[in-house]
This record gives C-alpha cells, sequence and structure tokens, in this order.
C-alpha cells in the first residue's frame, strides 16, 4: 500500500472540492465513509489514491428524517443502524432486512449504506490481479474459468454479479438516488443508478470519480403495504447471496393489488422481473400463482458451464419469498 493523505471534509461541498483540488494536482482521491471495501482494495493495490477524503466527519449524513410520508436516509449510516431503526424496519422492512444479512456485527457496526450499494464487484478474478474488463482490461476470465458464483442474467462482455444486498432492496422500493458532485446535486432513481456491463464494463454505476452518493430517498408506502429480502448464501456468515429476492406486495387483503420484485446474486445490476410482477397484479396469491411467478423469474436465464444450479434456485426463492410474504398479517 503506497502513501496516501487523509483529509477530513467539514461538508459534502468541501469533500468534492478537496477531491477536485487533488484531480487537478494531478494525484487520484477516493471518498471513504466506513472504508471497508476501500482499505481491502488498497492493500490488495486494486486502488492506490494519493489523498482520501473521509466523510464520517460530515454531521448529519448518518441520519433517518421524515420526508413527505416517507424517508431521507442519509448515506453514512450503517448497516447496522438502518436494520435496527424503528421507521425502516416497520415501513421498509425489506431495507431493514437486507441490511441486517450483510457480511457480520463487526462489518454492520462501521460499513455504511451507501458503500454496500457502491462496493466493487467480489469476483476472484478482480480482486486477485487479473487484467479483466474491472481491472482495465479486455476481457473476462470467468467465461471460461471458475464462474459458480457469476451471471445468469445481463452478463458480457463481464459477468460479475452485484454484491450489494442492500441495493435490490432500494430497487424493489423505487428509491431515488441523491448524488453529489461538482456540479451540485443530481437526483436518479435506484435503477438508473446501475449499469450493465454493456454499458460500462468497466464500472457498476453512473458514480463519475469525483462524486458520491449522499442520501437516499424512500417513497411512502401504499396502504396494505408488505415487504421482505430472502437471501441464500453458501455459507452462513461473511459471504455474498448466491440467490436473494427482494419483494414488495402491496396488498387488499390476500389480492395483490401491485408487486415489485428484484433479484440479487444473479446479474450485474439489481435484476428486475417485471414479467413475474405482472403475473401478481390484480390476482389472490396462490401456491400455483407464486410457482407461475417463479417460473417467469427466471425467463431469458443464460448460465455459464458452472452455474445452472442458480436457475432452479432463483425459481424457487422467488415462489417461496412471494408465498411467505402474502401470508404475512
Amino acid at each position: 500500500m503506497k502513501t496516501f493523505t487523509n483529509a477530513n471534509a467539514r461538508d459534502l461541498q468541501q469533500a468534492v472540492t478537496l477531491a477536485a483540488q487533488a484531480h487537478k494536482d494531478g494525484r487520484q482521491a477516493a471518498f471513504a465513509g466506513g472504508g471497508s471495501d476501500l482499505l481491502g482494495m488498497m492493500k490488495e493495490r486494486i486502488v492506490a489514491p494519493d489523498v482520501l477524503v473521509h466523510l464520517k466527519s460530515i454531521p448529519g449524513l448518518d441520519q433517518v428524517t421524515s420526508a413527505g410520508g416517507g424517508a431521507h436516509v442519509g448515506g453514512l449510516i450503517t448497516l447496522d443502524a438502518l436494520s435496527r431503526h424503528q421507521t425502516i424496519r416497520r415501513n421498509y422492512a425489506v431495507l431493514a432486512e437486507a441490511a441486517e444479512t450483510v457480511a457480520t456485527p463487526q462489518i454492520r457496526n462501521f460499513g455504511t449504506l451507501a458503500g454496500n450499494v457502491c462496493q466493487r464487484p467480489w469476483c476472484w478474478y478482480f480482486r486477485n490481479g487479473f487484467p479483466c474488463y474491472k481491472a482495465g482490461g479486455n476481457q473476462c476470465f470467468s467465461v471460461t474459468g471458475e464462474n459458480q458464483f457469476h451471471a445468469i442474467f445481463g452478463g458480457g462482455p463481464s459477468f460479475i454479479v452485484h454484491p450489494s444486498d442492500t441495493a435490490p432492496a432500494l430497487v424493489a422500493l423505487d428509491a431515488k438516488f441523491h448524488v453529489t458532485g461538482p456540479s451540485g446535486e443530481r437526483a436518479l432513481t435506484a435503477a438508473e443508478f446501475f449499469v450493465l456491463p454493456k454499458q460500462n464494463a468497466a464500472r457498476e454505476n453512473v458514480l463519475a470519480d469525483d462524486e458520491m452518493l449522499a442520501r437516499v430517498e424512500l417513497p411512502a408506502p401504499g396502504p396494505g403495504t408488505r415487504s421482505t429480502y430472502h437471501k441464500v448464501m453458501d455459507r452462513e456468515a461473511w459471504t455474498h447471496a448466491v440467490v436473494s429476492a427482494a419483494v414488495v406486495l402491496e396488498m387488499d387483503k390476500d389480492v395483490c393489488r401491485s408487486a415489485r420484485i428484484v433479484l440479487g446474486g444473479v446479474a450485474p445490476v439489481p435484476w428486475h422481473v417485471p414479467d413475474a410482477e405482472r403475473l401478481l397484479t390484480g390476482q389472490r396469491i396462490t401456491p400455483e400463482l407464486a410457482a407461475k411467478a417463479g417460473e417467469a423469474a427466471i425467463a431469458g436465464a443464460a448460465p455459464l458451464h458452472k452455474n445452472a444450479y442458480k436457475v432452479p434456485l432463483t425459481k424457487t426463492v422467488v415462489q417461496r419469498t412471494i408465498l411467505s410474504l402474502a401470508a404475512r398479517a
């Protein structure tokens, strides 16, 4: 790890200014919230910033505030605090449940929402110095190599899966992301924030090098809304989803008025499955209907030679999660 300079920002504007000044001076800058992913990549020499702009010194970025029936969530809220926040647990259970599945208690105590959403892929080729697309190269080694945990949807030319648990929940909630950069603040939907490899094989989101995810805006939940997050892992802790499903249903007694289903662990972005949602809308949810939704959720799957098991696993996860959520009072 090379020598770097620490800079503590007093507000978002100063953080952006510090990063811009570093770039102007020909130095690399990186924003650090919890810093768990960043520190790991620095140790492995995947990134080598000259300046770390620390955001923890900025007051108020770790708070949840009510706004118009919804909520604004600061990007620096820790995953542990997010999972235990009463408003989040009551109105946005899918997000609280996603946050509490991340890694270990130690990591959740300092890892942040923005950091979880913006973390880089955990593909072993990228993390171990191979010159792949994510590292600025011109190939994806997983195509003919080890790909047990890689994408079955949306792959090409890179077949990484997005590692965030909170990202599928935020897309399912139709959250809005507020991004801060040199030109001020811009807002976009959670779905617009993430990009497929065919759009930009080197990146996972639309953030420029001098931008940061400052806060997330959650819409007011509709009447009868219930939500949940289900995650399947290859071991009990400190790992990412093999397959996960973030499901938000708006129910009128036993009839589904609207549905949002977003998958994790199966694509380079949180993978929205609108065909499955349409099957549920306006219908009473039965085991037969949930099975059809599970089937619709895997339409278009294109597994690699070692991850075909993810296709039936995804189908079952969607089916069971819908049934479990619909049965809640």
